[in-house]
């Protein structure tokens, strides 16, 4: 899945356009490294996503194309 799709289905970013934009100016990483929106999300790997002074870093526990709101905490988990 895609980085940017990935960021809002699991909703740590709320809609699609502003995670393009987030990646785009380099605020999002994916293990370490600056991601593009079109980057392959898999399971296992860590996004840290920077918001002004705050940073919030994630591990990938499942893809889904879809999911509910409750369902979306069972997408990552906080490191």
């Amino acid at each position: 899945m895609r980085l940017d799709k990935y960021l809002k289905v699991s909703r740590l970013i709320k809609r699609r356009t502003v995670a393009n934009e987030a990646c785009d100016a380099g605020r999002v990483l994916v293990n370490g490294k600056t991601a593009k929106a079109s980057l392959e999300v898999k399971v296992g790997d860590e996004i840290e996503i920077q918001f002004g002074t705050r940073s919030v870093k994630v591990e990938v526990l499942d893809v889904q194309d879809t999911s509910k709101k409750d369902e979306a905490k069972e997408l990552y988990r906080y490191l």
